[in-house]
């Protein structure tokens, strides 16, 4: 097997392209899984089992069905009954709902984390409930639980390839779109998988520093 220089120069116009895709995917799930995931956390501790019973039944049921099946649901299904969403949209959406249901269980263990004496001195202090998560309890959770999430952000990484098959061309998809169209699978697959090497390294390096400094 002989590499072929070529082969990735004439790739690589198409690896910037994926790769933007990659990333916008990347962000915009990430926001959309932490910020939903909090929102599950919360409302699992109201103390009304008439809101906690739907939320536990509908993250459940995310968690346990898989990302693929929710995509093809979102994008073929959802179509049918006249509701309908760009390619990249729905990937977005199906990542940031799936893995809010994993993030949702991070923040729970966070928020338990925070010691019985803080919620003690908010109480003496007479604060407001909504005061008391803001200022109090969610700043301590969060910061013990920003190492869990970073862990997340790389697993949606590695799932960002599964948006190929509702036909958005991030990294992989273009792989693919070049190799059938030059007959060249090599190259682009392997600088696709170095590309994300590098970029779950790069993200780990970050997840690290962001760690050192929440805990100062």
């Amino acid at each position: 097997m002989k590499w072929d220089w070529n082969a990735v120069s004439g790739f690589m116009p198409h690896f910037w392209d994926g790769l933007r895709v990659t990333l916008e995917a990347l962000a915009l799930g990430s926001l959309l899984s932490f910020s939903l995931g909090l929102v599950w956390a919360l409302l699992m501790r109201t103390p009304s089992r008439w809101v906690r019973w739907p939320v536990g039944v509908v993250t459940e049921f995310v968690r346990n069905t898989p990302l693929l099946v929710q995509l093809f649901f979102l994008f073929y299904v959802l179509p049918e009954w006249n509701v309908t969403f760009s390619a990249l949209t729905t990937g977005v959406f199906a990542i940031g709902l799936h893995y809010s249901t994993y993030t949702m269980q991070v923040y729970r263990a966070g928020i338990e984390a925070v010691p019985a004496g803080q919620w003690e001195a908010a109480t003496a202090l007479n604060l407001p409930r909504r005061r008391t998560w803001t200022a109090v309890i969610l700043p301590q959770a969060v910061r013990r639980v920003v190492p869990a999430l970073g862990n997340y952000v790389i697993a949606m990484l590695k799932d960002t390839p599964m948006l190929m098959t509702i036909t958005v061309l991030e990294m992989l998809g273009q792989a693919r779109l070049f190799s059938q169209q030059h007959f060249q699978f090599t190259e682009p697959v392997t600088v696709i998988g170095v590309a994300f090497i590098l970029i779950s390294y790069l993200a780990s390096l970050l997840l690290r520093a962001l760690e050192r400094r929440l805990v100062r």
